[in-house]
Parts: C-alpha cells; structure tokens; sequence
C-alpha cells in the first residue's frame, strides 16, 4: 500500500507501485490539505466580491464572463464535459494508469480546491483498476492537457467509458454495479482536473523507466555484438575515459569492461588495428544517453511532485493566483531531448547490424553458411533501417511550434502532449531496434565457436537461445523477432 503524501515521490517509487500492482491510500496529513483548501475556497466564494478566474467565470478567453453563484457546479460539469474532445488512438492502459496516479499526488497538496469524496474517488478507481478511455491526441500541452485530462475526468461525472475487467464499459453501467454515485463537481474543481501537466507527465515517466531498461539492454546486446564481430576491448579501458570524463561515458565502458570479463573472444590476438565507430564509440554514445536520461528523470521528477493547475490557492496566506503552472514548457523540451537521445541507441544499434551481416572478420555474408540460396539476415537490417529512419522523423521537437488557441488568449503553447507520444514511439522503435540487433547477434556469435564469450554474455546467450534458435536455412523471421521483443521484456 503506497500512501499519497507530500514526500518526494521518486520515479523508482512510481514504478514499484505501477509494476507491482500497489493499491494506494490518501494520507491523513493530505486529506486535511485537501479539505482546508476546499473549506477555504467555500469561504471565498461566498464574499470574495471580485470575479476569479474559473471559479467565478468562464474559462480561457471567457475569462471576463461572470457565472451565477448558483451555476457554478454546472460550470464546471460543462468543462469536463465539453472538453472532452480527443480523438485519434487510445492511451495505452499503464499509461492512463499513471495519469490517475499523478493526478491523484498533484491534488493532494491542498493548492487546488477538489473535494475530498473527488479525490477518493480518483484513487477508487486508481485501486480498482477502473481506468478511464484516454485518447493520444487533443492537448496543446498549455493550459494543461486539457482534452486528455477531460476524458480522464468524465467517469467522475458519470460519462464517458472505462476499461474495466478487460471490457470497455460505460462508466455510468460500472458505477450502477458498484454502486457509486457521480460525483457532483464544486467551483473551481473541473478546472483543477484539466488544468494540468498528467498526459505529458505520465508519457515522460513510462518513457523513463523504459529507457533505462533499453539504455542496458543497449550495453549487453552491443557487448554481444563487440564479441560477435571479434571487437577490441581498448576502447574500454578505464585510462581512455578518465581524460573525458563525463559519467554516463565511464559507466558504459566500465559496464563492457564487466560484461566481456573472462571472454576468451576478447581476449584473442586481433588482425584490425581499430573497430568501426558503432563499436568504438559505444562509451561515447551510449554514455550520452545515459547522462540525458539522468538529467530528463530529475526534470520529470520535480513535475510529478507539482501542483500544476490552475488557479492556484494558497489558504494559509489567503490568495488565489491566476498564473501558468499548467505550461508544459519546462518537460516539453526534455521530452524532446530525451527522443533525440533514444533515437541514438537505435542508430548506433543498426550500425552494428550493418557490420555484422557484411561478410566481414570471419562471418558469412547475411549470417548465414549458404548464402545465395539463403537471403539468411539481409532482411532483418532493412527493417532496422527503417524503424531508425522513422524515429529521425520523430525527433523534430515538439516544443519548437506553437499555435495561438482562445481566441488569442492563450498565444503560446508547449506542444508538450505531441512531445509525449511521439517520445513513446521512439522508445518503442528502439526497443525494436535493439530485438533485431540481439537477432544478429546471437546468430553471429555462433559462428565463433567454439570460443566463448564472457560468463555474463553466455549466461544471456543461453537464454534467449531457449525463446530463439540459431538459423541454419532460411525460414519465416518475423515471429522470431516478435519472440525476440518478448526475451528483452521478460529475461
């Protein structure tokens, strides 16, 4: 059971709940923020005596529309509703899963006016597996992910659809067999649901904690390929890396230097004076994507330990600041770099591939003892290409364009949702990358016996050779490959 609470929350916490399925509770010292900041916004609206943006009026450019006290509910069950404008494919289930999870700690801290039964309820279904139909595409990334957040929101009002014990469900049928009520929304509260940064935030966090399992599935499967393509170890030496000494290039090679120890292939009298680049610089390229995740995780970090809505009450100074938490800038531009870097384990990694099929240092042209007859894995390396090919595309920032919305009133935007899922798709392309280098390289390797590599790299050998076997003849790659995705997901 995580308690939700106003200590940090790390993004290594965040995925010990998601993956080991914790259900989580709202803390004590929470729930009266929570409640005080509610009371206090009650308070106001009674004899505040100015206008307050979205909770006495309109919203976005309507901002100068005064709403009756007595339409404020159907104010902000409007928003919701209406908001609710997505379109194109639907968020993957952990990552709508994550956004009730940021949601829920972004609500927590007392700066944003929900109700305590709102909360509950978010963390009701949060517990229950209740989670809502998401679509990817809809937010600017500015004034919150608004559409997104919407249709996050709608099953609080007894609308829009959930997935529920695998079906796609109405939320008004789940909350009749549950025997929920809707709830009914107070000032201020739909916006404290969609003025926030939780579809960008949520697509970082996932990206994350994927790239750090692909950034070491990138060092063993490219050591696996070092070894294959009868690879020097110098470029690993401690000596190389402390003259240069940025972090994430020292680890890699350290790792190398860990993963090939004991290789009777590494240790061997080599003919070449110096490898290709894909190789030799591994530390190099590598190591900067290890540096950029690192940095990315510290921004993502702070964001998911935000309050991002708006506007912002603070009970205990008596304020309520319209301001721009909700911008998507500051993790707009790291999720941006965070693509970029990514993308290069799937560049560097079909580099290897290249060299591994060309018939080069021993090995059989497209890996295979027959070619001619056999196309063996010539193929494998245009799927490769591709993918990278793609992922190039991808990497164009998001957070370079901006379109006015509002009618003017919000004139910049982050473009931070489109940074998201377009992130999601790069890492996704890499891990793709990365199963068709294991691919080769397994396959490769083979062709060395009967050296044998390091402990480590025999140990993972062994493995993946019990899901994918060696390829004496031709034969129909493709579920080898979808087996080969699962080995990276599963070992």
């Amino acid at each position: 059971m995580h308690t939700i609470s106003n200590k940090h929350l790390t993004i290594e916490r965040v995925r010990e709940i998601i993956c080991g399925k914790e259900k989580i509770e709202i803390g004590k010292e929470a729930m009266e923020a929570v409640i005080r900041c509610r009371s206090y916004l009650d308070s106001k609206v009674e004899d505040i005596g100015r206008p307050v943006y979205g909770v006495t009026t309109g919203f976005g450019s309507l901002c100068n529309i005064t709403v009756p006290a007595d339409e404020l509910s159907q104010l902000q069950h409007n928003l919701v509703m209406s908001h609710a404008c997505g379109t194109g494919e639907k968020v993957r289930p952990e990552i709508v899963r994550l956004m009730l999870l940021l949601k829920i700690q972004s609500l927590s801290y007392g700066h944003s006016g929900v109700q305590p039964a709102t909360i509950q309820r978010l963390a009701d279904m949060f517990n229950n597996d209740i989670l809502p139909v998401v679509y990817q595409q809809g937010s600017l990334g500015a004034s919150g992910d608004l559409a997104p957040l919407a249709h996050l929101s709608l099953p609080l009002i007894g609308m829009g659809e959930v997935e529920y014990k695998g079906e796609i469900r109405s939320s008004s049928d789940v909350w009749k067999e549950l025997g929920w009520e809707a709830i009914r929304l107070q000032s201020k509260e739909g916006l404290a649901l969609l003025n926030g940064t939780q579809f960008m935030s949520a697509h970082a966090v996932w990206s994350i904690i994927k790239s750090k399992e692909l950034s070491g599935w990138a060092d063993r499967i490219g050591a696996m390929s070092l070894e294959a393509y009868d690879g020097r170890i110098e470029p690993f030496f401690p000596q190389v890396h402390s003259i240069r000494a940025h972090k994430g290039q020292a680890e890699t090679a350290e790792a190398f230097r860990k993963l090939l120890d004991g290789s009777e292939i590494i240790k061997r009298p080599k003919e070449h004076v110096q490898d290709p680049y894909s190789f030799r610089c591994i530390p190099q390229v590598h190591g900067a994507v290890k540096d950029t995740i690192r940095y990315v995780e510290s921004v993502i970090e702070t964001e998911i330990n935000s309050a991002t809505d708006n506007p912002t009450v603070f009970p205990d100074e008596d304020l309520i600041i319209s301001a721009g938490n909700f911008h998507g800038e500051p993790i707009a531009i790291p999720m941006d770099f965070l693509a970029i870097a990514i993308s290069e384990l799937a560049n560097i990694s079909e580099r290897r591939i290249f060299r591994l099929i060309s018939g080069q240092r021993g090995l059989p042209k497209f890996l295979v003892a027959n070619p001619g007859l056999n196309s063996g894995f010539m193929i494998p390396q245009y799927t490769a290409a591709s993918i990278v090919s793609q992922s190039k595309c991808l990497c164009m920032p998001a957070s370079a364009d901006s379109i006015p919305s509002s009618q003017g009133q919000e004139d910049h935007v982050s473009m931070g949702a489109n940074a998201a899922t377009k992130l999601v798709r790069v890492v996704e392309n890499t891990e793709r990358v990365l199963a068709l280098e294991l691919f080769n390289a397994a396959q490769a390797l083979e062709f060395r016996r009967p050296l044998h590599s390091s402990w480590e790299i025999e140990k993972i050998f062994a493995s993946y050779r019990k899901a994918v076997p060696f390829i004496q003849d031709d034969c129909y790659m493709h579920p080898l490959i979808e087996k080969t995705l699962s080995f990276l997901s599963t070992y």
